[in-house]
């Protein structure tokens, strides 16, 4: 079984596919990414990579905050259509049926809907060409609690989140669907 040589490409996947929040609980924005990771453990550290022509890349910038909230299976299309549309243009918030809800160490709202909601501080940011990654440190996280276990800890066999590639998404072992579905009808008519 042999391999084919490839241009260069981003087909490192999948990955997790997140909802990133930013702004303010009065005003909140959010918008879909799957360019993250974990990137250190002590200090808590992640990253996320957006375009610098999206409006949540300045909110993050201006305000050194986000949230990574990991979304679920029932909120496949509230995911994809944060993906659609412009914050720009519409109240992504409203469109998706998402509620903003407080965080403890930030002024970014976390996503009530979404079992996992990481708080983050931007440490750094490094503008690499197409994407710039705001490094950042996670500073408090919020669980659903029926995805715990009996000691307090994530069960990820009770999880049932999302990730992405190459266009399309997957939950645990089951292909969901494809990067557009939530606009699908709406094309088609």
């Amino acid at each position: 079984m042999g391999k084919v040589l490839k241009p260069a490409d981003t087909l490192l996947g999948p990955l997790p596919a997140v909802l990133v929040s930013c702004g303010s609980i009065s005003k909140p924005n959010v918008m879909t990414a799957s360019w993250t990771g974990i990137m250190n453990s002590k200090p808590p550290m992640t990253y996320v990579s957006i375009r610098p022509s999206r409006k949540t890349h300045d909110m993050i910038k201006e305000r050194g905050e986000f949230v990574l909230n990991i979304v679920d299976e029932a909120h496949l299309t509230a995911l994809d259509l944060c993906g659609q549309l412009s914050g720009n243009d519409v109240d992504k918030f409203k469109k998706a049926k998402l509620t903003p809800k407080p965080c403890e160490h930030l002024t970014a709202p976390q996503i009530a809907e979404c079992p996992i909601s990481l708080e983050c501080k931007v440490h750094s940011v490094n503008c690499l060409g197409s994407h710039d990654k705001f490094l950042a440190e996670i500073v408090g996280v919020y669980i659903k609690r029926t995805y715990l276990d009996e000691h307090g800890k994530l069960d990820p066999l009770k999880a049932d989140f999302i990730s992405y590639m190459g266009g399309h998404y997957f939950g645990i072992g089951k292909y969901l669907g494809q990067f557009g579905l939530s606009v699908q009808d709406e094309e088609d008519k």
